[in-house]
């Protein structure tokens, strides 16, 4: 869309030459010269770009400058004014103009900065385009379910999100929705527009899980070749999501208690204090108290992230969510697979109301998603509908074959033979061979390490 400039001045002269010169470079121009004629342009139309001179017959500048922002808020505006209005021209930069440029102007310097701040607009826009697309899929309205429980989370997440707690801790047993509900705080929250960096304590072993959280310096370790960021880095002003913490090591636990007491950190291998604004959202899906007893996590992190905590429900125990939370992802899975299947029929809800959901949301997100792609008609019929044994029973001669020896086997052994078998069937692709053996990739390349398999 071709940008529109709306030039402000009341010398006559200028107006043209600018109108003429923007015209020749493919913009659209409106021309006012008065204050007057300016904001009435304003109250009816949008403009990308305003030009206005400070001295004008009729009104101050920097009142004309305050109106065009209440009409089209953000509105970048550049400042025309003579040598004399230097003092004004720095206020109206106080009062939220861009950039200021004098009398006489050259005209090649004045497209440049006219480009320059098109362009910075034009990525500001598209940020903030990309910002409300992730407000609208990981927002508050994803966090579905009218039971008590729920309401009263999604209740907590909104205080939260717009308060100033920088530490936060979620409990629940694995796919209850923690992940979602860490974003959801985010991108309800100021820091929405900074990064939300997002890590599993148990993808990694210790020593590059520590690397990836704080960073390296060159020389740090073997491979460290060069100074590498890391996630707190990266994430400053954002968000930090730490999954299962509780089987985080004791070592770096207290590394990342210092980052939540101090708001610093040190870089492996380095000597210098980095310090960022980050809040941390971390969740384990572990008894944490009995991991305390055990000595296994430790009270002092336990009582700096438990400051506010969410505990979320297992899907068991708000089984009256069920309709809501399976129709809304029979929507997702209508769009992504151009589908067109009817919201669920009471037979099927009432199938899914009797299974009991060891797998919680996420499970039930499975079970859906393989619906909506399998599913001959656009109506669900019960039997497209697969829960547990059944669903297992279509692999069960796969799972049937592994057997334990009489005399027992060496586990390593066993692993290292299903891995090269992974990676053999899927041709060396790390993604593939870690989706046949339920794992992520970052796991399989540790793995691959492990046992120095090259593929």
């Amino acid at each position: 869309m071709t940008p529109r400039i709306l030039v402000v001045d009341d010398e006559k002269l200028i107006r043209w030459s600018l109108g003429e010169c923007f015209r020749k470079e493919g913009f659209q121009v409106e021309l006012a010269g008065d204050g007057a004629a300016a904001a009435a342009f304003l109250e009816k139309h949008d403009v990308d770009l305003a030009l206005l001179d400070l001295r004008l017959p009729d009104t101050d500048g920097i009142q004309l400058l305050k109106k065009a922002h209440d009409e089209i808020p953000g509105l970048p505006v550049i400042i025309i004014t003579a040598f004399s209005s230097i003092d004004s021209a720095v206020e109206a930069m106080r009062c939220g103009a861009v950039d200021y440029i004098t009398k006489p102007f050259n005209m090649d310097e004045l497209m440049i900065s006219v480009r320059r701040v098109l362009d910075t607009e034009s990525i500001r826009q598209r940020l903030s385009s990309h910002i409300n697309e992730e407000k609208v899929r990981f927002g508050l309205g994803n966090i579905v379910g009218e039971s008590p429980k729920m309401i009263d989370i999604r209740r907590l997440v909104r205080r939260i999100a717009r308060s100033e707690t920088t530490s936060i801790l979620l409990l629940g047993e694995s796919g209850t929705g923690k992940d979602m509900i860490a974003r959801a705080i985010h991108y309800e929250s100021a820091r929405a527009d900074k990064p939300f960096m997002n890590i599993t304590s148990t993808a990694l072993p210790e020593t590059l899980l520590e690397s990836q959280i704080f960073g390296h310096e060159k020389g740090a370790f073997t491979d460290a070749r060069e100074l590498k960021k890391g996630l707190f880095e990266f994430a400053d002003g954002g968000s930090v999501y730490l999954d299962e913490i509780g089987d985080m090591q004791p070592a770096l636990q207290a590394k990342l208690l210092r980052v939540l007491e101090d708001r610093a950190f040190k870089r492996v291998g380095g000597t210098d204090d980095i310090r960022v604004d980050v809040r941390v959202i971390a969740a384990t899906n572990r008894n944490i108290h009995e991991a305390m007893k055990t000595g296994q996590f430790r009270e002092d992190l336990f009582y700096r992230l438990s400051a506010v905590p969410i505990v979320v429900p297992p899907l068991r125990e708000r089984k009256e969510d069920l309709p809501a939370l399976a129709n809304h992802f029979l929507q997702l899975y209508n769009h992504e697979f151009h589908r067109d299947i009817s919201p669920l029929s009471t037979e099927v809800v009432e199938k899914l109301s009797t299974y009991n959901w060891p797998g919680n949301v996420r499970e039930l997100r499975n079970v859906i998603e393989r619906a909506a792609l399998l599913a001959k008609e656009d109506t669900l019929m019960e039997s497209d509908v697969m829960l547990g044994t059944a669903l297992l029973g279509h692999i069960q001669p796969a799972v049937a074959c592994f057997r334990l020896p009489e005399e027992g086997c060496n586990m390593e052994e066993v692993e290292k033979m299903l891995l090269q078998q992974a990676l053999e069937r899927t041709q060396g692709n790390r993604t593939r061979a870690a989706e046949l053996l339920g794992m992520t990739r970052d796991q399989i390349r540790y793995k691959m390490e492990k046992f120095d398999l090259n593929v």
